[in-house]
This record gives structure tokens, sequence and C-alpha cells, in this order.
């Protein structure tokens, strides 16, 4: 076991995400707004320790008491008096910085344990060194799994295999699949719920649906297949109830009736949990076009459940950079031609392009456990087809890059990717979330035996004859492809950004012509595609198992390009000048055009295909046969895994009232920061909640 890969290095990047610009165009009203949402965000992004690891909201407790009561100053000094090095102080900082990050034990990004770079029993030390008996007691509850690196801790997953709390531990596989069938029977979602099982001495076993809401009690219980199935709510009930006090306090200072309505819906659902008034809220959201401040709150991605249906909690507020979202409106208004491009023709495109929202924006607070580039928005299949959504890009995420050396590329690929790495992943990013996310047709048949498509006369873009599969009704995208749907979302998104960054004109939208333009293209190709080499680090070897989304799209992209041949990618095995096995990743940009983008483009093709038909098997059969990682690219998973480079960590600002007026409150870039942040921005009282919910989940777990 190498624990190197379960410790975040003391050398980890700290980026300020810095809006401090973007604050000050707000007028007063604005500011109020966007604290409260904010606040809201915060809050309600507690209930995320709570769905990753038994022991995250306890280590959560821990280190907010550790900070809260002791100066950095001060706790250095007791450190040293028990024991700790610089660098072992150092480390406990930087793990503190990373749990607050990631909301959790578990990375964000990677799925992957977290575990401090110095000894537990160093740790539990400094504890004893300080005044707080409840604190002592919390420690001792957790201590042993703090550190430990057993083999069914190592990463998220199915009781039996990994760690999740969006389920009991003795939820199985084949259990989430029988609660999927009862979902879609009763036509229901999971977005907001959690799953767990009770066995009586009798064998007889009940499970229950728990609802995140503000209130308690329960919805309904009936008989399903061999079980009981209860459907109650109440799951994180004070952290919904905080949520709902502060979106409370924005409607009076909302800037139209949309926002009113659309924080109306939401309290109502975080209320009593009914998905349907999320989904209204949702629909005022994308009725309110053009907004100074943009905001989205809810249990919205799928990604970290085993199961890939139930959601994260998430919450941001961003201010407009109007400059910038010209550009996102322009290619808004030339998608519906720039669609006919994309390789799987006009049958199997959306009926009528429903042109969304899409702006550029400075992020004031998000709440989650990972803050993404970009955003498509909502994930409900049904407003998404019907009604609309939005795109967002999110710019000074963009452009918070450290400057860290780039393994496996020559001088001059390195020069160029940091000279133009934030252009191009502006366009990657623009198409990705617009083009990518929001195209593509998803066949199906209404309640009333009819369908949404000419079953007759479209032929199956993979076989060539009739259409043999759809969505029943009740079947969704998440529910019909489960753990597979992220990581195959993600990749045809990513590949419609590789292919459409080609076209001169998309480029010239963005504000690139002539060399510059075939620069940001090349970069971007350069980038996405080394990412997906990248990506190895984030492969479970020992579960021979993908987890994290991102990267397992990435990473079969890379192998499509791969196999396309001709010498257009070349990634060659060498001998690094430190002696060390090293590799040298290589682009032959002359061949973009004539053997990235048919390759892609066929890939992409097929992607469509499965997804529209909603053929489950074939699509999970294209994408695991390009997603198997066999002896070579374990090699070459070990190179990148010893030169692997800190994965950067965001300081985010806080909001605060002070005599009726908001200010923003800016940190250092540094674990220091990151933790001052997180310290000043939770009150003791929501801490406490955190810890009964916490109580309350201890028998499940």
């Amino acid at each position: 076991m190498d624990r190197s890969l379960y410790v975040i290095p003391n050398e980890t990047p700290v980026c300020q995400l810095d809006a401090t610009e973007a604050f000050k165009a707000l007028n007063s009203q604005e500011k109020k707004y966007a604290h409260y949402i904010a606040k809201a965000s915060f809050d309600g992004a507690l209930s995320v320790f709570l769905q990753v690891s038994p022991e995250s909201p306890a280590i959560l407790y821990v280190l907010y008491k550790i900070f809260k009561t002791e100066s950095i100053e001060n706790l250095k000094q007791k450190a040293k008096d028990v024991g700790f090095s610089d660098d072992e102080f150092a480390a406990l900082l930087v793990y503190a910085a990373a749990f607050y990050s990631n909301s959790g034990n578990y990375k964000g990004f990677g799925d992957t344990k977290i575990v401090p770079g110095v000894a537990v029993e160093k740790i539990g030390a400094l504890v004893e060194k300080l005044s707080d008996e409840k604190l002592k007691n919390v420690w001792k509850s957790i201590e042993k799994v703090v550190g430990s690196l057993e083999a069914g801790e190592l990463q998220l997953g199915f009781g039996d295999k990994g760690v999740t709390c969006y389920h009991s531990k003795n939820v199985t596989k084949k259990d989430a699949a029988k609660i999927d069938r009862y979902f879609k029977l009763k036509n229901i979602e999971s977005w907001n719920s959690r799953l767990f099982k009770e066995v009586d001495s009798n064998g007889k076993v009940t499970f229950i649906v728990k609802l995140a809401s503000g209130e308690t009690g329960e919805v309904s219980e009936s008989s399903f297949e061999d079980v009981t199935v209860k459907v109650v709510k109440g799951d994180y009930s004070p952290i919904m109830k905080r949520t709902n006090e502060w979106l409370a306090k924005a409607i009076p200072v909302a800037a139209n009736e949309n926002q009113k309505k659309m924080i109306e819906n939401y309290i109502a659902h975080f209320t009593n949990g009914d998905i349907n008034l999320h989904k209204n809220g949702s629909r005022y959201w994308i009725k309110d076009v053009g907004p100074t401040i943009e905001s989205y709150i809810g249990f919205i991605e799928n990604y970290r459940d085993p199961a890939g249906t139930r959601s994260e909690f998430e919450g941001f507020v961003a201010a407009v950079n109007k400059e910038t979202s010209k550009k996102f409106q322009k290619l808004v208004e030339n998608a519906e031609e720039i669609l006919k491009r994309l390789p799987w023709g006009k049958a199997y495109e959306k009926d009528t392009f429903l042109k969304p929202d899409f702006t550029a924006l400075d992020v004031i607070a998000f709440g989650s456990s990972g803050i993404p580039a970009g955003i498509n928005i909502p994930n409900y299949d049904d407003i998404r087809q019907n009604e609309g959504f939005k795109n967002v890009s999110l710019g000074n995420v963009i452009s918070a890059q450290p400057k860290q050396k780039m393994n496996f590329l020559d001088e001059e690929d390195e020069d160029l990717m940091f000279k133009y790495h934030k252009d191009s992943f502006e366009v990657q990013v623009g198409l990705h979330e617009l083009l990518g996310h929001g195209s593509g047709k998803l066949f199906q048949k209404n309640q009333d035996g009819s369908f949404n498509f000419d079953k007759e006369n479209t032929k199956d873009i993979i076989s060539g004859g009739k259409i043999g599969t759809w969505y029943e009704p009740g079947e969704t995208w998440s529910s019909k492809f489960g753990p597979l749907a992220s990581a195959y979302e993600e990749c045809r998104a990513e590949a419609v950004g590789y292919v459409l960054c080609c076209d001169k004109d998309i480029l010239e939208i963005f504000g690139y012509t002539g060399d510059l333009a075939q620069d940001v293209k090349y970069v971007n190709w350069l980038s996405e595609i080394r990412a997906g080499l990248m990506a190895l680090e984030f492969y479970q070897a020992e579960q021979k198992k993908w987890g994290q989304a991102h990267c397992y799209a990435r990473y079969v992209l890379t192998k499509v390009v791969l196999e396309a041949g001709e010498g257009f990618v070349q990634i060659i095995e060498k001998q690094g000048e430190d002696g060390k096995p090293d590799l040298h990743f290589k682009l032959d940009r002359t061949k973009i055009d004539s053997v990235g983008k048919p390759a892609v483009n066929a890939f992409l093709a097929k992607l469509q295909g499965y997804k529209s038909t909603g053929d489950f098997e074939g699509g999970k059969a294209l994408f695991e046969s390009y997603g198997k990682v066999g002896e070579t690219e374990l090699r070459w998973r070990n190179v990148c895994i010893q030169r692997r480079k800190p994965r950067r960590l965001f300081v985010q600002p806080n909001t605060v009232e002070k005599n009726g007026e908001i200010q923003l409150i800016t940190y250092n870039s540094d674990a220091s920061g990151v933790i001052q942040s997180f310290v000043e921005r939770y009150e003791e009282l929501a801490i406490e909640d955190l810890i009964q919910c916490w109580e309350n989940d201890k028998k499940w777990f």
C-alpha cells in the first residue's frame, strides 16, 4: 500500500477564487441577495458531509472545534509540545484544508480516501490538550478510521466494496436496482433521497427511502415485489431548515418575480422533500434570463452515488461577467445551425432547440465537494428536453491556475499550454456545456402509448435498421444508464467540444482568428487528450474500476484517438533525467482535422445512438471496450502516479452583513486561509445541527 496516494502533499497549491471586482460592481440590493443565497448554499452543503462517509461529519466537528478554539499560532505551539515537527503541523493544515474543500474525507474529484500526513496519534494528543470534553469524545469515536486504509475504505462504493452514506452499509447493487424499479413504477425520481435497509428477526426486509426536508414524517408505505418500501421525509432536517431561513431572506431583495417564485418553490421543496417543487423552481430559474446575480441550489449532480441516481447537494451564487457573456450569447444565437454539424442528423436532435441563457460568471460562493469550470442545468430530462436549460461558464475558476511543471510535454508544448490554456478551456467549456450537454434527443414512449419520434421511419445509427429500444414511461437517462451515465455523458459532451473547436467560424465567435485560432485549437486537443492519459492516476487498479466520471470520459477519448493511428497521438515510454520511468506525450497538430476529428466524430455518433435509443447494453459494451486498462496502460498509470502533481485547492471568500451592508471578506491563498474561511463561514449552531444529524445516522452505519 502506497500511503502517499491518499495523503494531500504539503506543497499543494491554493488558488484564490477572486470575486472582488465582480462583487464591487453589485448594488446594495444585489449584494444582499448574493449574501443570502451564499449562506443558504454553504449551510445546505453541510449535508454533503453526511452523504460521503460515516466519519466525515465528526471529522468536520473536530477540525472546526480545534481551529475555532485556537489561533493557528497557538495551535502550532501546542502541536510542538506534543511532538509535531513543522512539516507535520503543515500536513495537518493541508489535511484540514483539503477535507473542507472536498466536503469530507474522500476526494470530490477521484473518490479516494484522504488521510492525514501526520500520525493520527499526534492529532489525538493535540485534541487532548484542548479543554472541550465533547470534542474529545467525538474524536475518540472516529480516531481509528481517520487514518485507516483498510481495503474496503479506499474509495467510495457500495458497502461491500467501498464507502458511501447514500445507502446504509447493507444495501447492495441488487437492492438499489430493485428500488429503482419501484421508483419507475411509482414515477418517483430519487435525486434528493437516501436508501436504508432494515431486516427484522424473521428476515423481513423493509427499505426506507429518506427524502431531504425540514419536515419529518412518513409519506407512504407499500409492498413491492418481496419487500416493504417506506418513503419518509426529514433527512438532514435541521440543515434544510437552516437553508430555508436564508432563502426566505433573499425573497424581499430578489430582482424580479421569476426569482421570487423560484425561491418560494425551493423553500417548499426543502420543507417537504417533493422533487416536483424543485422542478417548478427550476422552471422559473430558466425563465430568469440574463440576471446580474446567477444562482442554483438543490440536490443536483449524481456523480458520487454508486448507483448513479442520488445526488449531492450543491448551491452557488455568482456575478455575471457581461463582456465575456456576449461571446456565449453569440454561440447560443448560432447554436441551431452549429448543431447540424454534429454526426447524428435531425431525427436525433430535439424537435426545437430551446435557446438557453448562457453566461460567464465569477463565483462568489460555491457549496459542494468541488467547483466545476462550467455547468449545464437543470439535470431533469423532461425539463431539458421540452422546456429548456441554462449554461454557465465559471470564469474565475478557469483563470485560477497554479503554474506547475506540466508532465510529459516537451518545452514548446508546455509553453503553449501555459500561454493558451485559459483561452482554449473557455472554448471547450462553452462547446461542452451548450452543444454537448445541450444536444441530442431521448426517444421516449409516452404514457398514452405514443412516441416522441417517428418510430417507423427513423433509422438506428448503429444498425441502420429500425429503432428497437427507447425510454419507457418513468425511465430517465440516469435510471437507465445508472453508474455509467455520468462518465458516458461527460464523454459525449467532451467529444462535441473536440470536434466543434476545429471550425474556424466557431473560434471566431470567441475572438480567435488566424494563427492564434490554430494555437487555441491545438492547445484544446493537446490539453484534453493529455488529460486522458493523466486520468490513469484515478483508475482503481485493484478493483479494475474507474471512479471519477470526467477522468473515465477523458481516458476513453484518448483511447479513441490512439486507435486512430497514423502517428496522430504518441505516448512514448522513456527514462527521465532523474533516472526514473517517464513518458513523452506528443500530438501531431497537422492531423487534427484529417485523423483526430473523423475518429472522434465516428465515436460520437455511436455514443448518441445508444443514448437516444436507451440501449444501455450496447452503450456499455462500446464504452467499456475503450475504457479497458491493459498492461501498457498500467505501466503508464504507474508513471502518472509517481510523477503526479497535487491538485489545486480553492480558498473562497465569505460575505458578511454589518450595519445593514454586505462586505466581501477574502483570505490568504494557503491552507491557513482555507481553514480560516471555513471556520468563519459557519456559526457553531450549524455545526451542532450537523452533529445531531450524524447521531441520527449512526444506526445505519
